[in-house]
C-alpha cells in the first residue's frame, strides 16, 4: 500500500515562490514514477509535471514550464519511501489550485494520489 501526503501549500503573492513537498511511503513506491497534478475551482484537475522512475527525466505542462521544477530524493523518514519535490516560482494567480501528489507505474502516474495542498496565489 502507497501512502502520498503533500505539504507545503499556502497563500503567497504574486511573482512569489513556494516548495511543496510529498512524502511517499510504501514497499512499491522505489517503482514508481511521480507526478503533481493540480484542480483550479471549476475546472477539470490538470497535470502540472512528472518525473520518470526509469530515466529521472522531468516533464511539465506548458503552463508551468520554465517556473516549476520538479525533483526526487529518498526518505529520511521512511525506510520504504522517497521525498517528491515542486519548486514553484514566479507565481502567478492562475496557478491558484488544490495540488496533489500522485504516483505509479503508469504514465503519467495517476495510479496513487495524495489529499492536495491548497496553493492560494494572491495578485
Amino acid at each position: 500500500q502507497v501512502e502520498l501526503v503533500e505539504s507545503g501549500g499556502g497563500l503567497v503573492q504574486a511573482g512569489g515562490s513556494l516548495r511543496l513537498t510529498c512524502n511517499a511511503s510504501g514497499r512499491t513506491v522505489s517503482s514508481y514514477s511521480m507526478g503533481w497534478f493540480r484542480q483550479a475551482p471549476g475546472k477539470e484537475r490538470e497535470f502540472v509535471a512528472a518525473i520518470r522512475r526509469s530515466t529521472g527525466r522531468t516533464y511539465y505542462s506548458d503552463s508551468v514550464k520554465g517556473r516549476f521544477t520538479i525533483s526526487r530524493d529518498k526518505n529520511t523518514v521512511y525506510l520504504l519511501g522517497d521525498t517528491v519535490y515542486l519548486q514553484m516560482s514566479d507565481l502567478k494567480a492562475e496557478d491558484t489550485a488544490v495540488y496533489y501528489c500522485t504516483g505509479g507505474s503508469d504514465w503519467p502516474p495517476r495510479k496513487d494520489w495524495g489529499q492536495g495542498t491548497q496553493v492560494t496565489v494572491s495578485s
